[in-house]
């Protein structure tokens, strides 16, 4: 019992009480032992003591005590020993060791993503990232998105499963479940656990909705590493739903019981009215321990759309916010914020895949249609082709994850295969303008 509950509690010897052993889920498991004399008083305050705290009465006559000799409660002299009896309650973690836990989970996360930069550099034949969408349909609706429908049915289990061994087939480092909204799916703990299992690195993106204490405590217990949230405004309105009103239980939630790296993404652009909420979003966000990002966005029809003054000083307040609230490479965006092109070389195809729900390997969400060859026809010389290959709709991508994960090898390599030359399975690549 920890001092609060002995004040609650004065009648109960605090040396009786017995703390033995730490659960997976991160809750404090105790077992107390109660022992009296002849007062009756003591089993009186017991049993209001327990009903006061929610115990669950586990009564075994009299078991052997699971303390050494030395260890165990030592009744008062001229008293009776009462029978054993045991329960357990779940405490509370103390914050300390959650921090600690929470520090190891992070220090061994640092060094898989140590392993996958001297990976990527050592060789460029491998996928970095990959996006799985094991779900299209999203329970939200927001005007501005074109990656969801309200219809589709989850991709099985086994599907997922067997794209995710092809991905490690092809040496992919990070592979993240996204949608539509990826907790619709009922398998999604599976899904993760699969990807975990293969030593990848897990991510999600999710819209947060349904997210409870105990589905965090289930995607903890798979093994996530990383899970985004993007928050669009402080109230909803016809854009989005995905508002800092709605949300913030859901971030309070995450605070308190995911052991995973959580990141806030806020948006400007894409008509969202008010962009200065931006603000409000990262500041809550850094507030609750996450790391926080601002996204330019795209409009429903996956077109750029030139930012306004206002949005403009939003996002560079928010680039200022500092290295503990943004992500420090997303400096791509600093020119489109300003209506100027970036020349950079895409490497979508080879160290990025898009994997949508029919299985099909896609530059990226913005741009599905091409290569849109099976995942299991695809080979090393499909990445080598791609990561070769000049995209013309680069200029103006607002797509930060090619963005990141293209750094690694903006020093080499030029680009010598031009896309508009490439056969075409379907319309020509979409100029994001």
């Amino acid at each position: 019992m920890n001092a609060i509950e002995r004040q609650k509690a004065p009648h109960l010897d605090p040396q009786l009480a017995n703390v033995l052993s730490l659960k997976r889920d991160g809750l404090l498991e105790a077992w107390i032992l109660l022992s009296g004399g002849p007062n009756p008083g003591i089993a009186r305050d017991y049993a209001a003591y327990r009903a006061a705290h929610h115990f669950e009465l586990r009564q075994f006559g009299a078991p052997k005590s699971p303390l050494k000799p030395e260890k165990r409660p030592i009744a008062p002299c001229n008293s009776e020993l009462l029978p054993f009896v045991w329960f357990n309650r779940n405490f509370r973690m103390p914050n300390g060791v959650k921090s600690l836990r929470r520090m190891r989970r992070a220090a061994h996360l640092r060094a898989r993503e140590l392993r996958m930069i001297f990976k990527g550099v050592v060789s460029t034949d491998h996928p970095i990232l990959a996006h799985i969408i094991p779900m299209r349909r999203c329970n939200l609706a927001c005007a501005y998105c074109n990656e969801y429908d309200d219809r589709s049915k989850p991709v099985p289990l086994e599907t997922v499963c067997q794209r995710i061994d092809l991905l490690v087939r092809l040496g992919t480092t990070i592979i993240t479940i996204s949608g539509g909204e990826p907790l619709l799916h009922p398998d999604l703990d599976q899904i993760i656990a699969h990807i975990r299992r293969h030593r990848a690195i897990a991510g999600m993106i999710t819209n947060g909705y349904l997210l409870t204490a105990e589905r965090i405590k289930r995607l903890n217990r798979a093994g996530l590493d990383h899970l985004q949230i993007s928050i669009d405004n402080v109230t909803p309105d016809d854009v989005s739903k995905k508002s800092l009103k709605v949300l913030d239980k859901k971030l309070q939630l995450l605070a308190e019981h995911a052991d995973f790296h959580v990141n806030i993404n806020s948006v400007v652009g894409g008509g969202i009215r008010n962009p200065e909420d931006a603000l409000v979003v990262g500041k809550r966000a850094v507030e609750l321990g996450f790391t926080s990002t601002v996204g330019i966005i795209h409009d429903g029809t996956g077109q750029l759309q030139p930012l306004s003054s206002a949005e403009r000083e939003v996002y560079g307040t928010m680039r200022g916010m500092g290295k503990s609230s943004y992500a420090q490479f997303n400096y791509f965006q600093d020119n489109i914020a300003h209506g100027r092109e970036n020349r950079w070389r895409c490497r979508a195809g080879a160290r990025y895949l898009y994997i949508c729900e029919d299985g099909l390997v896609h530059y990226c969400s913005q741009q599905r249609g091409y290569p849109a060859k099976p995942l299991a026809e695809y080979t090393v010389a499909d990445i080598r082709r791609e990561f070769l290959t000049e995209k013309s709709c680069a200029p103006r991508c607002t797509v930060a994850c090619v963005h990141q994960v293209s750094y690694l090898d903006f020093w080499r390599a030029p680009q010598t295969i031009d896309s508009a030359g490439m056969p075409e399975t379907g319309d020509r690549l979409v100029q994001i303008r």
